[in-house]
Parts: C-alpha cells; sequence; structure tokens
C-alpha cells in the first residue's frame, strides 16, 4: 500500500467536465484545487485544451480551452504543491495555442489517443515535451486493441517517445483484474524508461479494484476523481484510493471536506456512478453514450429493453 515513487492524479474537471460541456465555475475549480493541494495529492488534470477552430467556446465551458490565464486565476494565491496538469486528444488541439513551459502554470500534458493513431500521439508528446512539459501517452479503450498491435505501439512508444509516463485507460470500464494484471505486466516488459499509469472507469464498480491490481504490479501512476465523479459512471474515487495508499503524505480531510460541501450539492445537479444502463456497456465493452442517451430519455429505467437494443434478440 505504501510505495514513495507512487502519484496521485485527480482528473475531477477533467473528465467530470465530460457530464457538462466543461462548464464548471470558476469557484468550484478553485475549491477542488485548494482541497487537493491540502491533501497532498501530486496533479490536478483542469480540462482540455481543445482548438477554438473546431470547438465553439460558446458552446463549451472553459475548462474545454483551458486559457492560460484563467488557470492561472483559479490557482492564484493559493499555496501548493500540487501540479497543474491539461489534456490534449489526438486531432484536436493546435499546437500553436500551447505557450513554452516556461510561459505557463501548465506542468504536464497528457496525449491521449488510441492505438491506431499513436503515430500522431508521439509527434505531440515530443513536441510538447520540446516546450519543457512532462508528458504522457494515455492510450484509450484499450480493452479493445488488438494485442499485436497494442505490441507494436508499445515500442513504439519505447524508442520513439518523449512521454514519462504510459497510461492504461479502461474507458468503457470493461476490464477485470486479470487482464489488469495481463497489460501492466506487458506495459512493463516492454517499457524499460517510462512509468506506467491507470486510469479506471467504474461501470462495473472495479474502476478501485482494477487500480489497485495495477499498483500491485508497479502501475506507479494512478488516477482518481473525487467521489467518482466523471463521464457516465464515474471514475476510481479519490479519496478511497487516498485511503488505500496510506502514505503520510496525503491527507484525505480535505477531500472529504470538499465532498461534504461541493459534491454532495453537485449529485442533485448532475448525475454519475454506478447506474444499471452503465454496467450493460461495462460488461458488453460498449462505449457508454447509448447509455448517456437512455438516461435522458422517457424510457432511462427500462433496463432489459436497453440491453437487448445492443446485444440483438436474434440468438439462439
Amino acid at each position: 500500500m505504501f510505495r514513495e515513487k507512487i502519484k496521485v492524479f485527480d482528473c475531477t474537471i477533467r473528465d467530470g467536465g465530460l457530464i457538462n460541456g466543461h462548464d464548471f465555475d470558476e469557484r468550484f475549480v478553485r475549491a477542488v484545487y485548494k482541497a487537493l493541494s491540502e491533501a497532498g495529492v501530486d496533479y490536478m488534470e483542469i480540462g482540455y485544451k481543445n482548438s477554438k477552430k473546431l470547438f465553439s467556446p460558446k458552446e463549451f465551458g472553459k475548462w474545454k480551452f483551458c486559457d492560460d490565464d484563467v488557470i492561472e486565476k483559479v490557482i492564484e494565491g493559493i499555496e501548493s504543491n500540487t501540479k497543474i496538469s491539461i489534456m490534449v486528444d489526438v486531432d484536436r488541439v493546435d499546437i500553436d495555442d500551447v505557450k513554452p513551459k516556461k510561459d505557463s502554470p501548465v506542468d504536464m500534458i497528457r496525449v491521449a489517443s488510441y492505438v491506431k493513431d499513436i503515430d500522431k500521439a508521439i509527434f505531440l508528446v515530443n513536441h510538447f515535451a520540446d516546450k519543457g512539459y512532462e508528458t504522457t501517452v494515455n492510450i484509450m479503450a484499450i480493452s479493445r486493441a488488438l494485442d499485436n498491435e497494442l505490441t507494436e505501439a508499445l515500442h513504439q512508444l519505447d524508442e520513439e517517445c518523449k512521454a514519462n509516463v504510459i497510461y492504461i485507460v479502461d474507458s468503457f470500464g470493461a476490464l477485470y483484474q486479470e487482464t489488469v494484471e495481463f497489460l501492466v505486466k506487458k506495459f512493463r516488459s516492454i517499457l524499460k524508461t517510462k512509468e506506467i499509469g491507470m486510469h479506471a472507469h467504474n461501470n462495473q464498480q472495479l474502476a478501485f479494484g482494477n487500480t489497485i491490481e495495477a499498483i500491485i504490479h508497479d502501475a506507479n501512476y494512478v488516477d482518481g476523481t473525487v467521489y467518482g465523479l466523471g463521464r457516465a459512471a464515474g471514475n476510481c474515487p479519490l479519496e478511497l484510493l487516498i485511503g488505500f495508499l496510506k502514505n503520510p503524505k496525503f491527507d484525505i480531510r480535505p477531500i472529504l471536506d470538499l465532498i461534504s460541501k461541493e459534491f454532495v450539492p453537485l449529485r442533485e445537479k448532475i448525475e454519475w456512478g454506478y447506474i444499471i444502463p452503465y454496467a450493460i456497456t461495462g460488461i458488453l465493452d460498449e462505449h457508454p453514450k447509448a447509455a448517456m442517451a437512455l438516461r435522458k430519455s422517457d424510457k432511462k429505467e427500462n433496463y432489459r429493453e436497453f440491453y437487448e437494443s445492443l446485444v440483438g434478440d436474434d440468438l439462439d
């Protein structure tokens, strides 16, 4: 449980923004940053750096774009060792929008990519690394990746990429512990000079357990979100992760205060967490978008019909 090199990475605002169009107000984001800082969390991922040429600021909140001046305003005056991270998606970022690290409050840039786009991810990571940032590659939807293609991608990352960390991302909440063990060991056997990270979704209530499994097999970067906030079923709850690690540098109390004051009221406004439609998409290794659409319809509790719509009714 205690391994000093483990880094805890909070994705509350970035992953939670997928629920509300990245439209958290600055007061809320500042409260999260302050609590994470007091709790000793290593990194806070504050949002996406998406291109305003592709996404309109009129349709999305400011954490879809993460302008440096907005970030600086939110973190100003808070004493903190918590580093700031942003995420970019392959083909959705304008690299000219990203200033050199010396001119930005951002410490780390994470590049999210499918296996098929790993060449593009390597280009972006190397560009950002050359600008002075810590970097990661987050391999999304890894439950859908073919083993031979994943092997080739990992060798490319090991030989050509300047990323500090390569992440296993269980985008659909479909993985079980045996597969997590297999993947971490596979990553570790190929990636000789990089750390391994784990980002788990909670469709089958396995995000926390799968993160523990990754830690057991030597993944040292682990993601969580406060109260499990995140798209659909959400993520590994940060408070459980801190409680598990038993590292004296972490203090769970500021996170508990934050949940009481900010996240319990938020739960009355937006929905996330373990719900049967999200469990179904996790079981079937499907993107939760169909379940998210169901939850906005007048059939949101018709679970059997939803299940049969995904598997078909022509099976013998």
